[in-house]
């Protein structure tokens, strides 16, 4: 496959897991990763949290790893990447609040680039108004915004991922290898196309 420019939106909070092994796995196999954050610039720290499934009604929450940042938000133009990662945890709550996230999604969206969006992450297309149409998955929990949005909230398993044209939707940090596998073909057959 081609070497990609990726965008990587994330902030404060965001799932550590699903910061960390996206932006390394996606490097491993030769593609470029930018992570951004709203109000932050290269060498910016975001705080990251872990989410763990233990039993409880809802996930339990504990610090995770710093992440620093490699690229300014302020400083991307949405037309030089072939793609978007948006990683869940806390972060896409208020993150969806930034018309200019919103006007980022949008154009990857229109421009019928691949968008993998994980757990809480699809809380940003919901709120960017991406979805109608599409059949997509997230943490159970976002499943009323997903249907409020006009998409069907496809329920998996915690290991599984769905893709709709260029949507690539899975639960949480344990549906990696499914939802990592099927972005990158996606993002193989964009490129293709694309040449």
């Amino acid at each position: 496959m081609k070497p990609a420019k990726l965008l990587l939106i994330a902030g404060d909070f965001v799932e550590d897991y699903e910061i960390m092994v996206p932006f390394q796995a996606l490097q491993m196999v030769g593609h470029t990763v930018h992570v951004v954050c709203p109000g932050k610039k290269s060498g910016d720290r975001i705080r990251t949290a872990i989410h763990d499934f233990e039993g409880d009604q809802t996930y339990t929450e504990k610090p995770g790893h710093n992440f620093t940042l490699n690229a300014t938000f302020d400083d991307i133009r949405p037309e030089d990447y072939d793609a978007l990662v948006i990683p869940g945890g806390r972060a896409p709550e208020y993150l969806r609040l930034n018309p200019h996230v919103l006007d980022i999604i949008r154009y990857f969206d229109s421009a019928d680039k691949p968008i993998a969006a994980l757990c809480h992450g699809p809380q940003l297309l919901a709120a960017a108004r991406v979805i109608a149409g599409k059949r997509l998955n997230a943490y159970p929990a976002c499943a009323p915004e997903i249907e409020l949005a006009g998409a069907t909230f496809v329920a998996l398993s915690g290991t599984q991922a769905i893709t709709d044209g260029n949507l690539v939707t899975g639960p949480a940090w344990t549906a990696h290898p499914a939802w990592l596998a099927q972005f990158l073909e996606v993002l193989s057959n964009h490129l293709e196309k694309k040449n």
